[in-house]
């Protein structure tokens, strides 16, 4: 906006375009940490399914028990069916550890080998390059 003086039309105008400029942005932002919300609850699951430590006390009933607890604490969007979907995501695209661990260390499970992170990409065929932003935004169930 210039320093010349604008009408009362101008106005609405000018901070109707900041809003909507915003707006998309913000909700981009939303759709971005929604997809790593669901790829590291996959992750999550499918490192306790390999490693955990009473894992073979759930054996399918995993999902259930969990989908239970978490709903317990009102964390949202946890039926079993999404908790399947998260973990199905996450072996879809396990080229997104790479930029993932990158942008959120401390995230990934414990333990989990450097040689996982740094070729997961390499052992999916997944073109060099890609990253998490191809994958598409907010994978929601």
């Amino acid at each position: 906006m210039s320093s010349e003086a604008i009408n009362f039309d101008g106005l609405v105008q000018v901070i109707q375009q900041t809003h909507s400029s915003f707006a998309g942005q913000a909700s981009k932002a939303v759709n971005i940490s929604l997809t790593l919300r669901n790829w590291f609850i996959g992750h999550h699951i499918a490192e306790f399914e390999l490693h955990g430590a009473d894992r073979a006390g759930y054996g399918d009933g995993l999902l259930d028990a969990l989908s239970r607890a978490l709903r317990s604490r009102q964390v949202s969007n946890t039926g079993r069916r999404q908790l399947y979907g998260y973990l199905r995501f996450y072996r879809s695209y396990p080229q997104i550890v790479r930029t993932a661990s990158a942008l959120l260390p401390g995230l990934l499970a414990p333990g989990l080998p450097s040689s996982i992170v740094r070729t997961a990409s390499a052992q999916t065929g997944v073109p060099a390059g890609w990253g998490w932003m191809t994958v598409g935004l907010a994978y929601e169930f």
